[in-house]
């Protein structure tokens, strides 16, 4: 019904008598209370709500993380100020840089690409090895060259399936299809260790640590297909979606909510720097609570003494974190470090990367889990 014929309409009826008003007035009263007891009484408990935000980090220093700098960074670095070495970190960076090189030497490894399906090969079967609930969340999409469909999986590994409660740590394992911001050869070969191996890498050292994790959330780690499924079109245009496989995730999340519920997510993007440092990400301290779990890793890294993670905000990045906060509400923060020179070029490659790096990072991540835990 149009807007025109509404209005015609309601100029047609009759008003009302005071009785007929009197007797709305009880009915709707009456569906008010009941409405109210049935919800407080109990038929509220059935909406689907949001779990409480984990935290690793008890007390309420810079709590609210507002200002540009997001916080003191002298309130929370707490431990000794000294150069760390890989000897002094519990996470093995040493072997996550190894796997990175690992997924490296497969090459291109874009959505649907004979490099994507032998590094799902080797990585279900590493998580499997390792006691994770391995599962592919299939789907297809688009092909931005306009033949056909591409085939598309995001790869799911659950830890102790039977905690209901449970973190989301996740990372996309797709390439760019090529390096279109290499002034020297945009066709080239991308491998991207940092931007897609460096989070793979990163989260098969993590799942050796996984099956000790005691407490009551459970993790889940994610890889997001088709996060950048970019193609270089004519005269500077691109062609195809990002964030294809995280979105995907979301909807599906919503649409047919699982028996779990997600408290919190971390995304991890590019985290093998050599030159190490990460800001707050600005798009990830728009959402309240994703902002106060910003805070409480960056607390966590403070207390650490890892001062890569810096408290204060620098870059809006667009990435697979939108969708998960925005679709399927899930808090979740980008940790990511966007000063790369080498980015989305030919140069992105394993020597541009540190097992330091991965160490740090890993390190951050999964003390903030084990305090979540307590």
């Amino acid at each position: 019904m149009n807007r025109r014929a509404m209005t015609d309409r309601d100029d047609d009826m009759r008003k009302p008598s005071g009785q007929t008003v009197f007797l709305g007035a009880v009915v709707l009263g009456s569906c008010a209370l009941v409405a109210y007891v049935v919800f407080f009484a109990g038929g509220g408990s059935q909406q689907t709500t949001t779990p409480d935000l984990p935290v690793a980090v008890d007390d309420d220093v810079d709590s609210d993380g507002d200002g540009e700098n997001g916080g003191d960074d002298s309130a929370e670095n707490t431990a000794p100020r000294r150069a760390q070495r890989l000897a002094d970190i519990p996470f093995d960076g040493a072997k996550a840089y190894e796997y990175l090189k690992q997924i490296c030497k497969i090459g291109r490894r874009p959505s649907g690409s004979e490099g994507m399906k032998q590094q799902q090969k080797l990585l279900a079967a590493h998580f499997e090895g390792l006691g994770g609930k391995v599962s592919f969340q299939r789907f297809e999409a688009d092909n931005p060259l306009g033949r056909g469909k591409v085939p598309m999986a995001n790869l799911i590994v659950e830890w102790h399936p039977e905690r209901k409660l449970r973190v989301l740590l996740c990372a996309h394992y797709d390439t760019r299809p090529f390096p279109d911001q290499d002034r020297r050869n945009p066709r080239g070969t991308f491998i991207g260790a940092n931007d897609g191996a460096s989070g793979v890498g990163l989260l098969m050292e993590m799942g050796r640590m996984m099956p000790k994790l005691e407490g009551k959330y459970g993790v889940d780690f994610v890889l997001f297909d088709g996060e950048e499924l970019i193609y270089p079109g004519r005269f500077g245009a691109q062609l195809g979606e990002y964030f294809v496989g995280s979105e995907h995730f979301a909807r599906q999340y919503k649409k047919n909510p699982p028996e779990h519920k997600y408290a919190a997510g971390i995304l991890l993007d590019m985290v093998g720097d050599a030159e190490l440092q990460i800001y707050f990400e600005r798009n990830s301290m728009r959402y309240k609570n994703t902002k106060k779990l910003s805070i409480d890793i960056w607390k966590v890294a403070g207390q650490l003494g890892v001062v890569e993670f810096v408290r204060r905000q620098k870059h809006a990045v667009n990435d697979d974190h939108l969708a998960l906060n925005k679709i399927a509400k899930i808090p979740t923060c980008d940790i990511i470090d966007f000063d790369y020179p080498h980015w989305h070029t030919e140069g992105d490659t394993p020597d541009k990367c540190s097992a330091l790096s991965l160490a740090k990072v890993g390190w951050v991540v999964h003390e903030w889990l084990v305090r979540i835990n307590r």
